[in-house]
């Protein structure tokens, strides 16, 4: 499994990035109006928006190479928490394309959303 790339100084994302806990349930109801609910999955589940900026030529080839790679939102692949620093192993890409920009010298950027998968 591969890891999501980090840039020059070491990063994988700049301020301000972002980062949720998501939680699923589903809830069924019946024809009387009583309701059930449980949860899709035991836990709560992680997302983070990696907005990157003022990234050169070869970071952000970095990234479209990596997003390619994994094929969008197909593949996997571990991501560390700059929160924490705790890796997590089975991380997908929820952009349905990678939108990057490159205007001029030291000048790249690109948003992308990141959510851990069980």
């Amino acid at each position: 499994m591969s890891d999501f790339p980090m840039l020059k100084t070491g990063a994988v994302m700049q301020y301000p990035g972002e980062r949720a806990r998501l939680f699923s349930t589903e809830i069924v109801q019946f024809v009387d109006g009583n309701e059930q609910r449980y949860r899709n999955y035991p836990g709560a589940l992680l997302r983070w928006t990696v907005r990157l900026e003022n990234l050169d030529e070869e970071e952000l080839g970095q990234i479209e190479a990596f997003y390619a790679q994994e094929q969008g939102e197909f593949g996997t692949f571990s991501f560390t928490d700059p929160w924490d620093e705790t890796e997590y192993p089975e991380c997908q890409f929820e952009n349905e394309e990678i939108l990057a920009e490159f205007l001029e010298f030291h000048d790249g950027r690109t948003d992308l959303r990141i959510r851990q998968v069980r």
